[in-house]
């Protein structure tokens, strides 16, 4: 079965790499970077339910395609509990594979695309909006949520004089003395986040704000 399916995706432009012997798949899956993994169940020495477990904690993202004789529901939930995309239950037809594997490859493609549409470049660190993550080469921050806010306003006006009370008025609503202060102390944060690149710059402008410098 291992032949035909690699046969007819090889028929399609895929390249593939088939191995019949679980114990050897994670050697292969580190030497080609596939863009999906199908796994049989039932592989000698290394079952691809291990096999599963193992990938998930080398990258979230790829998918896994189960295809399997395995038929029982707890069989199946264990398979997406364990971090499969799909399911296919023996027999089955080469042409609902091959819709499955586009259908997983196209969700990955814009799921990536997404992912990377919320990641700001800034110096050598890279920002994840959505998770409000700040990464650098030695450390992973996790900033609160005025923190990011702040950042992405001073990131999409770098470069440029930002007035302090536009800053509150955006951030927190309004100039109050209290969120006055507030902003200081963020300001102070997060200069403090960027101490390992020089070429990033929180510069006060005294008595009108902020400039937020890419060099």
């Amino acid at each position: 079965m291992g032949k035909i399916v690699k046969e007819t995706l090889e028929g399609r432009g895929y390249l593939v790499n088939l191995q019949t012997d679980g114990a050897k798949v994670m050697p292969l899956f580190a030497d080609c970077n596939p863009d999906i993994c199908i796994l049989d169940i039932m592989l000698p020495n290394q079952s691809g339910f291990e096999l599963a477990i193992a990938i998930r904690k080398i990258s979230e993202h790829i998918p896994i395609l189960f295809l399997t004789a395995k038929t029982q529901v707890e069989d199946v939930v264990k398979g997406f509990k364990l971090g499969g995309n799909d399911y296919l239950k023996k027999p089955f037809s080469m042409e609902e594979l091959m819709v499955r594997i586009e259908n997983l490859l196209k969700i990955n493609k814009n799921n990536l695309q997404e992912q990377e549409m919320n990641i700001l470049k800034i110096g050598n660190y890279n920002f994840n909006k959505n998770k409000q993550l700040l990464i650098s080469s030695t450390e992973e921050k996790r900033l609160s949520f005025r923190e990011s806010e702040l950042l992405k306003y001073l990131y999409i006006n770098r470069n440029h004089i930002i007035e302090r009370k536009e800053l509150l008025n955006h951030i927190w609503g309004n100039d109050s003395f209290f969120n006055s202060r507030n902003l200081d102390v963020y300001i102070t944060k997060l200069r403090g986040y960027f101490k390992e690149d020089p070429t990033i710059e929180i510069i006060t402008m005294k008595g009108v704000g902020y400039r937020f410098a890419l060099n």
